[in-house]
C-alpha cells in the first residue's frame, strides 16, 4: 500500500534510468502495479529498487508474474491513471 511517498514517480525515474519500458499505476486497494518490459537483468535491478522504495516508504512485498508484452508500452515508461 502506498500513500503520499511518490512511489509512482520513484518507479518511473528508476525504470527510465534502467531503460525499462512499461507503466506504473495505483490500484484501488492501495497497492501499486508495475508492468515492465526489459531483460532479466533489468528486471532484477528494478525489483531490487522497488523492494527498497523511495524515502519514507515501507515496502513489505513485491510480487512478480509473467505477462505478455504490450507493444503500446515498448520504448517508454509512463505513469498511468489509477485502476
Amino acid at each position: 500500500m502506498v500513500q503520499g511517498v511518490g512511489f509512482r514517480f520513484y518507479t518511473q525515474r528508476i525504470a527510465e534510468k534502467l531503460r525499462v519500458s512499461g507503466f506504473v499505476r495505483n490500484l484501488r486497494d492501495g497497492r501499486v502495479e508495475v508492468f515492465a518490459i526489459g531483460t532479466a537483468e533489468q528486471h532484477d535491478q528494478l525489483r531490487r529498487q522497488l523492494e527498497r522504495g523511495p524515502f519514507g516508504s515501507d515496502v513489505t512485498e513485491v510480487l512478480e508474474e509473467p505477462a505478455p508484452v504490450e507493444a503500446q508500452y515498448d520504448g517508454s515508461f509512463v505513469i498511468n491513471s489509477s485502476a
